[in-house]
Formats: C-alpha cells, structure tokens, sequence
C-alpha cells in the first residue's frame, strides 16, 4: 500500500445507515467501500447524497469528510479543501477535527501549496499536541519542509518519528528521507522487479536523461527499486523536468 492509499485507510470508518423522509440513501460503509476500492467518483455522489438528504447533522459531517477524501484522489483539490475545511468548522470531536486538518494539509500539499500545508499542519500541531496522528502530523510537516528545501527542519521532525514512533507506517519512510542526499529528483516508477527497473531505466537513457535506481525497503519488509531521474538543487527545476518527463510520456512525482 502506497503513502496515499494508507492516508486514505487511517480515516475508514463504519456508521450507521443514512435514512432521510422516509427513504433510505446509502450509508457511510457504502462511501468507505468505495474509496477503499478506489471508485472515488461514485465515494463523492454516494457522500452528497447523505450531505444532502441526511437529517443528522452528524452524519452530513462524517459525509463531508469522504466527499472531501474523494475529490482529493480525482485532483479535485480545491473542492476537497473547502469540504475539510467546513468539517473543521462544524466543531467536530478532536479526533474528527485532527483527520479532516490533516486531510486539508494533503490538500494543499498535492496542489503544491507547500508553505499552505506546512502553515496548516504546523497549527493542528499546536492545537493537538496529543494527537492519535501524531507521527502523521510530524510527516506532514517535514514533507512540506523538505519542498520548501527547510531541510534541517525537516531532518528534526523525521527524527522525532524515529525517536517517539519507530513502530510507526511512517518510521521506515522517515528513515529512507534522512538518509537520502539534499536533492530533488523526480521519480518515474518503483517496481519489485529489479529487471524492470533496470529496462526503464535503458528507456529514460535513450530519451537522454541521467536515471538511475534507488533500493528501498517497505514497512512489510518488500524491496523496491525505485528509477529517479536527476539530482536537482532547486524544487522549480524538478518541476521543469517533471513536466518534460510527462510530455515524453513517463509518470512522476518529484522526491522528496
């Protein structure tokens, strides 16, 4: 399971049916189901559904929150943080209010609005220092540092992973992040299969790119040969090269 579908998993949760004038629309499972199986454009109408029949102001909430988590995973980015970002000002429980800011802070983050995401996770920091997500809240916030090239920052918030949650999802990345070199690279696929690591990697040559492998191992013990390409100082520069990698046809994201 990747960064983003264990993002999207930590906030599963099943209620009860949702049942408005005497009919009956589909309840929060249904909505949790969906995006557990990546349907996110039938996760966000079975979420405005219940948003928009339910009588329960609980429950149009909790809808909320999965209408908000499906725009996100369709790109939807500024729906999604308007739907997090109204969940926080219901006055939900603490803990619904710690998922829908962290939901808001990979809001901004996947638009690319880094000092956003740092700002709004360094502020669910201060308000929840306790958090049931804390070692989340610390990767959200060395992520956003490590763009915004803060990198000593961001080296103390990985730390703090390692040191207060080394049993964590996040402990193993964090230790993979610290490790690495200060540079942006932009990657073009991690595979299990070494051979195909090593063929994309013949592929990107002949486009004239300088790629080459990086040996990751997961939380679940997997290795993955992972092809960058690049070492760049500067996060405008990565984004340069993402874009030509894309015109050339390859899928990326630009690490770290």
């Amino acid at each position: 399971m990747d960064k983003k579908d264990r993002f999207a998993a930590l906030f599963l949760a099943a209620v009860c049916f949702v049942s408005a004038a005497g009919q009956a629309y589909a309840g929060m499972p249904d909505v949790a189901a969906a995006i557990m199986n990546k349907n996110y454009t039938a996760a966000r109408d079975l979420a405005s559904a219940i948003m928009n029949n339910s009588q329960d102001p609980a429950q149009r909430t909790e809808a909320q929150y999965y209408y908000g988590l499906a725009q996100l995973r369709l790109g939807q980015y500024a729906q999604a943080r308007s739907a997090f970002q109204s969940v926080m000002d219901s006055r939900p429980s603490q803990d619904g209010y710690d998922k829908a800011a962290l939901s808001l802070t990979e809001g901004f983050y996947m638009a690319g609005l880094y000092s956003d995401a740092l700002d709004t996770a360094t502020r669910l920091l201060r308000k929840s220092p306790h958090s049931s997500y804390l070692s989340l809240i610390y990767f959200k916030i060395a992520g956003a540092d490590l763009k915004l090239m803060r990198w000593e920052e961001a080296h103390y918030y990985l730390n703090k992973i390692l040191e207060d949650f080394p049993k964590s999802p996040e402990a193993s990345i964090a230790k993979q992040l610290l490790e690495e070199k200060q540079y942006f690279a932009v990657q073009v696929g991690s595979f299990l299969d070494k051979g195909r690591a090593l063929a994309l990697i013949d592929d990107l040559k002949g486009d004239g790119q300088y790629a080459y492998v990086v040996e990751t191992t997961s939380p679940d013990g997997h290795t993955y040969y992972r092809v960058r390409v690049g070492q760049m100082s500067s996060l405008n520069d990565a984004e340069d090269l993402k874009k030509d990698l894309e015109k050339l046809g390859y899928s990326t994201l630009i690490y770290p």
